[in-house]
């Protein structure tokens, strides 16, 4: 052996050794996936009720390029700015993929002068983030965007958004939720009045924004030491920040002697009564918290914004339900389109964001924990055959069912075993198996199996399809 072992050494010294070869990693890229026949299955039963509640709604749909001008996304998102990805020159075009799915709205907005429409996009944006991939954060990731653009009647379309959001959460059943509702002038207006100056207002509600993730003291301390914010004006905005409620709240802010001076804040306000007024009527106020913590970091909103979140009860013993993490979020921005129109006419906004990536990571891990099969095919028939020497009979009887428009597979063999093609079945769920024989052939019929009962009946040919379409149909 130690002879061969030599020889062998000998051979691959004399081939050269593999010192300039670089070592190939089968992996996909930092923060993306792939995803498996069954992954899928699962992520195209939630696009389906997204799209489905979308369309109920009267929403078109649009797409746009995955990349964008880099001058277009530029300075659009605060300090998340940093997580866009640039791409290289390309032929004298600076460019950079796209970050959301809004600024490329408000782009087409301005450039096809729309400035009225009702909108769905489901697409892939990118974030350079340091992703968590676990809890469905990732660098490339589904987003599901539903717009209202156009010049309405106060909060009527708000609404409307905060409707959809119910709808999509009560239906994909995931459990508690909870959708935090504010107002970016109610959060200016309490910034003003707790003696923030205004060119600290963004960065102080990025820190405010954090509150989600981080203790009242944490944030503070991140406004007073980072941020240079006295600590009077920090403990102002605490009192403030750690309200939550409904309409006898924003009663009891539009009744507070500071707030109630400020205009923004009054009007934001007044905004707010008339919202959950709206909100009331369409009967989902039980889900829904104004909530004065929330800020939501993206420069663009100018008057409501939301954030649905899941909640966990951890045990019987905790009052307070924990936040899973934001599942949809949204918000007003009237003044993103007119940044892009040369005469900067502006087109008033507001849309919502389904959060497709955590959702789906839930729905997994559901799915992983309950072991229930999942079917990674849609297929109706089997075409199979009981003897041999029968693949013609199989070919023309599996054309008339793809005619037909009839969901059906077989086997790829010219004679392979009866129990190989039921055995099939069984493994990928097919619910069916039209059986063709000799003696079936002589008679004009095909015999229909079911495959969870082994019923078996013969059915004429030229009413297979409707046999198969009526067995089928059934939920």
């Amino acid at each position: 052996i130690a002879k061969e072992v030599a020889k062998l050494l000998e051979m691959k010294a004399q081939l050269g050794g593999d010192e300039g070869k670089h070592k190939f990693v089968l992996k996909t890229p930092k923060g993306t996936r792939d995803y498996s026949p069954k992954q899928m299955a699962i992520r195209e039963r939630v696009f389906n009720a997204i799209i489905t509640c979308f369309k109920r709604h009267g929403a078109e749909v649009i797409d746009t390029p995955v990349f964008e001008l880099k001058e277009t996304l530029t300075g659009k998102y605060g300090e998340d700015s940093k997580l866009i990805y640039d791409l290289k020159d390309q032929g004298g075009e600076l460019l950079s993929l796209r970050y959301d799915l809004t600024v490329p709205f408000a782009r087409y907005l301005a450039m096809n002068k729309i400035t009225n429409i009702k909108r769905y996009h489901i697409a892939k944006v990118y974030r350079r983030d340091n992703p968590a991939m676990t809890r469905g954060r990732y660098r490339e990731f589904y987003q599901c965007d539903f717009d209202i653009a156009g010049q309405f009647d106060p909060m009527i379309p708000d609404a409307e958004c905060l409707k959809i959001v119910h709808e999509i959460l009560s239906d994909l059943q995931l459990g508690d939720f909870v959708v935090k509702v504010n107002d970016r002038r109610i959060l200016d207006g309490m910034f003003a009045v707790c003696g923030v100056t205004d060119s600290k207002f963004r960065t102080i509600c990025s820190s405010v924004d954090k509150l989600d993730k981080m203790p009242w003291e944490e944030v503070r301390s991140e406004m007073v030491g980072e941020k240079g914010l006295s600590p009077e004006a920090a403990d102002r905005i605490g009192e403030y920040v750690q309200l939550h409620g409904g309409l006898e709240l924003i009663e009891q802010l539009l009744q507070d002697p500071k707030l109630s001076q400020n205009k923004l804040a009054k009007e934001g306000l007044g905004d707010m009564k008339l919202l959950f007024e709206y909100l009331t009527l369409f009967g989902i106020t039980g889900k829904i918290s104004f909530d004065l913590s929330l800020a939501r970091g993206l420069d663009y909103y100018t008057g409501v914004i939301f954030e649905a979140v899941l909640l966990q009860q951890e045990n019987d013993h905790v009052e307070e339900p924990v936040s899973v993490g934001s599942v949809a979020g949204g918000g007003r921005y009237d003044g993103l389109v007119g940044m892009f129109d040369p005469k900067g006419r502006k087109v008033p906004c507001v849309g919502v964001s389904i959060g497709i990536e955590r959702i789906f990571s839930i729905l997994e891990q559901r799915v992983e924990a309950s072991e229930e099969k999942i079917r990674t095919t849609e297929t109706q028939v089997l075409v199979a055959s009981a003897q041999k020497k029968l693949l013609e009979e199989r070919l023309k009887l599996i054309s008339e069912l793809w005619d037909a428009g009839i969901k059906a597979e077989m086997l790829y063999k010219k004679n392979p075993k009866l129990l190989n093609q039921l055995q099939y079945c069984e493994d990928t769920g097919i619910p069916l198996v039209a059986i063709v024989g000799e003696q079936e052939l002589k008679d004009g019929v095909v015999k229909l199996r079911v495959v969870a009962t082994r019923e078996e009946v013969n059915i004429r040919r030229e009413s297979l399809v409707e046999e198969i379409r009526m067995r089928t149909s059934r939920p």
